[in-house]
């Protein structure tokens, strides 16, 4: 389990209430922010620590890793430079009945702050530019401590694993993401100046199925970590993801995809997985490492399954670059 503070001041009752964090992938520049990076290593079972208006006013149990997602309508006019793609977290959040504020606190929170990437001042006011920041375990002790009996009882159910197991499939994970690709094959079904079988090929292509496959299966045999080459158990998966292409032919481009099993498929379209251009596997440090392991990926050893063609190498470069799960942050 890991600790995290978010700043909500313009966002605070759409996302406790709305149960996520949400943040742009880059700044107004396009550059990166470390505070939106970090959104990519959060795991369920973390904390995350809610302040706004100068208090700590929830703490959010973290029930998802990060996702693409567009920039939630209840937001309204708030952020009006951010971007309209971003990361988002499902978050189940727990108002506080004793809410703190740290300013009142800094004795005890001075000597614990972090020299980088500090969520607040050494006044105790929040720093500006801060949207989540991760909370080293020595900082989270004392803001439990001060927090008292309600941040105890949910530290204690989260590492019991009681929390995470009792609120798993109260709710879908991903919803974002989901109405986003259903928003998109909508208006794809109801564009008249796209052929009616090109439209049902690029939809169904969403689902790795028809002539998307087809023309992956031109350029791969097999799952190139399983090794499985029975077309029955593979999945054609695109690389930079249907929801990103930039138009149809991207969607239906066989170098835009590999063949993979349903779990691997899984862990790649999620961003647990990644690859380097020469094939080195590249693994998330928020991916299940048994997990990956029962799934036939030796996380013990480097892995490489092979170089990519010219045209593979430009759509994994947009999935190391904004689907894999690894904050790009200086450490």
């Amino acid at each position: 389990m890991n600790y995290w503070w978010v700043n909500q001041n313009q966002t605070f009752q759409q996302e406790t209430e709305g149960g996520y964090l949400w943040s742009p992938k880059r700044n107004a520049h396009g550059g990166r922010n470390p505070f939106y990076e970090f959104m990519r290593e959060v795991a369920p079972g973390d904390l995350v620590f809610s302040f706004q208006g100068t208090y700590i006013r929830a703490i959010g149990v973290a029930r998802s890793t990060a996702y693409e997602a567009p920039k939630p309508r209840e937001f309204g006019a708030a952020g009006p430079n951010w971007s309209h793609i971003g990361w988002r977290v499902d978050v189940h959040f727990y108002p506080l009945s004793r809410q703190i504020r740290p300013a009142d606190h800094m004795h005890l929170l001075r000597r614990v702050l972090p020299e980088r990437y500090s969520p607040l001042q050494a006044s105790g006011r929040g720093n500006q530019g801060v949207y989540l920041t991760a909370v080293r375990d020595n900082l989270a002790r004392v803001l439990v401590e001060l927090i008292g009996t309600e941040a105890h009882h949910l530290v204690a159910s989260v590492r019991s694993g009681l929390l995470v197991e009792n609120e798993a499939g109260t709710r879908d994970v991903a919803v974002g993401q989901v109405e986003w690709e259903e928003h998109l094959s909508a208006q794809i079904r109801n564009d008249e100046s796209v052929p009616e079988t090109e439209r049902e090929a690029i939809i169904v292509a969403r689902r790795g199925q028809g002539k998307f496959k087809e023309a992956v299966m031109q350029q791969e045999r097999r799952c190139r970590i399983t090794g499985v080459d029975r077309i029955e158990h593979l999945r054609a998966s695109h690389i930079k993801p249907w929801r990103d292409c930039e138009d149809h032919r991207q969607r239906l481009d066989g170098s835009n995809g590999l063949l993979l099993t349903p779990s691997i498929d899984h862990l790649f379209d999620r961003g647990f997985i990644s690859f380097e251009n020469n094939g080195e596997l590249l693994v998330s440090p928020v991916a299940h490492s048994q997990s990956l392991q029962r799934m036939g990926i030796d996380t013990t050893r480097v892995v490489n399954v092979g170089q990519f063609g010219d045209d593979q190498r430009a759509y994994m470069e947009f999935h190391r670059d904004q689907v894999f799960l690894q904050a790009k942050v200086a450490r």
